[in-house]
């Protein structure tokens, strides 16, 4: 999918990607080296999950063996041949014993480490994320801003033209010609800004979609204004009694409170010393030649009851409550602030006439050509320049904040939204 996409968008003249927000995100998706990283912490959890449910291995002990006899030996059957008529040998299998479900609460343990490093994937997700789109957000905004100005640098660059000769000729004034030359400047000023600022945002947006240096990522304006149909249902009240449900930190902290819980339970169940049960044989080391016992090793739990363990671990539950109880207030708060962002976002944006941009469009290439017939001064072209250029940047804004403020409120209430 990945090399499908760069294929089709990749231009045959230079390295200029052309991508469409959708077709930006699934690369992201795919190549996100953090993502893949952090990924692998799911397969490590659940790694230990297997682990906790293996036994210990059985421990086999060889000893007593003399490799040589002296005047005091005693004769023993042989073992094979001619072998072992003098031959000591003493053999033991040992098995450690879990006692008080400790394997079993264990286990537990490692399961909730293994859903909390899940939750903690969709949290870097969500994260990663909401700075990706807001980055796209920035570079639509950066090269429709840079759009606006290299209109209006060829218009003046035209009219700087057509007006050197008639300088020469003193048709015009020098005053006007340099003017012009001034808002040249000042266009090439305001283009240098923003390609510094677009330089920046490509560095970032290759390092999160993992492409190569020398790539030069075009993004189309499509998905600059975000779809607001699906959004008029939105009730701020079932939002915040969904998040529990859809923000993975949120779900980190319930799952911290459990991870706390079975930690305590498998503390105390220390308490109870493990059994070692033991089988033994030995060869000539005892009353009888060949002996066959069998026995076990437990610790005697007088001194040590694992009491600091055990406080420890229930100072860790009221901790891990306080945490969860923090996150969700800061959560509901989010919720509220993002909604109300949100909100008037939407307000601003809309309250801003759907054929406005059109018409300053019009109006602006209405100036140019009375200038240009002399039925208008300079001073009055280049000031509606200025409010052309002022009116554009505001639309562009009103765009780029609704298309952020809503990333906020997903970011905040944990749902895409749409």
């Amino acid at each position: 999918m990945f090399s499908t996409i760069i294929a089709s968008a990749q231009n045959s003249v230079n390295d200029t990607i052309v991508l469409t927000r959708v077709d930006a995100e699934t690369i992201f998706l795919q190549s996100n080296l953090s993502l893949l990283a952090e990924k692998l912490n799911i397969d490590i959890a659940e790694a230990q999950v297997i682990q906790a449910k293996v036994w210990p291995n059985p421990t086999l002990s060889v000893s007593e063996v003399n490799l040589w006899s002296n005047s005091t030996s005693e004769e023993l059957p042989v073992l094979w041949g001619n072998y072992g008529r003098n031959q000591e040998i003493g053999l033991s299998l040992e098995q450690l014993v879990y006692t008080a479900g400790k394997r079993k609460k264990l286990i537990a343990i490692e399961k909730v480490g293994a859903q909390m490093a899940a939750q903690y994937y969709k949290e870097i997700l969500r994260s990663l994320k909401t700075e990706f789109r807001n980055n796209l957000t920035a570079l639509q905004f950066n090269q429709q801003q840079k759009s606006v100005y290299e209109k209006q640098l060829l218009s003046v660059r035209k009219l700087i033209n057509a007006y050197a000769s008639q300088v020469k000729k003193g048709n015009i004034s020098q005053a006007e010609y340099v003017r012009l030359k001034a808002s040249e400047l000042e266009f090439l000023n305001e283009l240098n800004e923003l390609n510094t600022e677009g330089n920046a945002l490509q560095k970032e947006m290759k390092i999160l979609m993992n492409l190569p240096a020398k790539s030069y990522i075009k993004l189309e304006n499509e998905g600059f204004v975000p779809n607001l149909n699906p959004l008029d249902e939105l009730n701020l009240a079932d939002i915040i009694n969904e998040a529990e449900n859809n923000r993975p930190d949120l779900q980190f902290a319930k799952l911290a409170q459990q991870y706390s819980d079975n930690k305590y339970a498998y503390e105390k169940a220390l308490r109870t010393p493990d059994i070692t049960l033991q089988a033994s044989y030995d060869r000539g080391g005892n009353i009888m030649n060949n002996f066959f016992g069998v026995g076990f090793a437990i610790d005697l739990p007088f001194f040590n009851r694992n009491q600091g363990n055990i406080k420890a671990a229930k100072y860790a539950i009221e901790k891990s409550i306080l945490i969860k109880e923090q996150t969700f207030k800061s959560a509901q708060a989010e919720i509220v602030q993002a909604y109300g962002n949100f909100t008037n976002a939407r307000q601003l944006y809309e309250s801003i006439d759907t054929g406005y941009d059109k018409d300053l469009d019009m109006i602006l290439e209405s100036h140019l050509k009375n200038f240009s017939d002399r039925n208008i001064s300079l001073l009055v072209y280049l000031d509606y320049v200025e409010a052309y250029i002022k009116n554009k940047e505001i639309i562009l804004t009103s765009k780029k904040q609704l298309n952020e403020r809503l990333e906020e409120l997903r970011y905040a209430s944990g749902q895409e939204l749409n």
